[in-house]
């Protein structure tokens, strides 16, 4: 049995807290976001030296680390958006009354960099760990990358949720690159092709045959999906979707709103 809840309350908690740092962190006065920007890139190369090294390691320990150092990478990515230093070419609101292929283009437009950032270092990912007997790191960033993409596609189609309290004031014009309306068509297969690809993980990492540092990666990245499949649900359901991370993100408005404050006073 701890050989399924260690990894899963492993993964949860990680997950939890690396996303409530990431938006406390960006909450934080401008001198205080430069220095995560900068504390964070450091830890993002020295995760890739990581990825590196524990590439031959196919051990429990191996799969942790690896785990470990892709989502300090993808930190560092969300924080770079997030702040505003990594987004797009377009940073202003989307016209009223632009729909389609417009609405799509510059909807790319307003997250390109970023998205191309993402592309590049998941090329790093699979560079540094390329025909390794580890490959937990390939496999977490993977179910990273594709299903934020989903989302992000998810939020373009149309859902009852934006989570706009997740984004900070300077990134407020995305908003209207969303759609809101009760489930979009896009939604079911997205959340049931993952949803399948869960339930392999999950029968794999049961199989008594395989070595312990693979179960434990398959768990860890089956617990990561799983935990991706509830982001994708509470886009749609009627649920406050702030509550998990509300000490976040009430702590970096308090320190927004004080600096606020200061800049009008002066």
């Amino acid at each position: 049995m701890a050989d399924i809840l260690v990894p899963v309350g492993f993964a949860i908690f990680i997950w939890w807290f690396s996303t409530g740092l990431i938006l406390w962190l960006d909450r934080l006065p401008d001198t205080g976001v430069r220095w995560g920007l900068v504390l964070s890139s450091a830890l993002a190369v020295a995760a890739l030296f990581g990825l590196a090294h524990t590439a031959r390691q196919a051990t429990p320990t191996g799969a942790y680390c690896a785990f470990t150092c892709t989502l300090i990478i993808w930190g560092w990515h969300e924080l770079t958006f997030l702040s505003g230093w990594l987004t797009g070419p377009r940073r202003h609101a989307l016209a009223a009354g632009t729909v389609g292929w417009p609405r799509f283009v510059q909807s790319v437009r307003a997250i390109l960099w970023h998205e191309l950032g993402l592309l590049a270092m998941g090329i790093a990912v699979v560079l540094v760990t390329w025909d390794a007997s580890n490959t937990v790191g390939i496999w977490t960033y993977g179910v990273l990358w594709t299903m934020r993409l989903s989302a992000k596609l998810n939020l373009f189609f149309g859902v009852r949720n934006f989570s706009e309290a997740f984004l900070p004031p300077h990134l407020k014009y995305l908003q209207s690159f969303f759609r809101r309306r009760r489930m979009n068509a896009f939604f079911p297969l997205a959340v049931g092709v993952a949803t399948w690809v869960a339930v392999l993980l999950v029968q794999g990492a049961l199989d008594p045959a395989l070595p312990p540092g693979e179960r434990a990666g398959q768990w860890l990245v089956a617990a990561l999906l799983a935990l991706a499949i509830v982001e994708h649900w509470l886009l749609v359901l009627p649920l406050e979707t702030t509550a998990l991370w509300r000490w976040a993100i009430s702590r970096g408005d308090t320190a927004a709103a004080a600096k606020e404050g200061l800049v009008h006073a002066r």
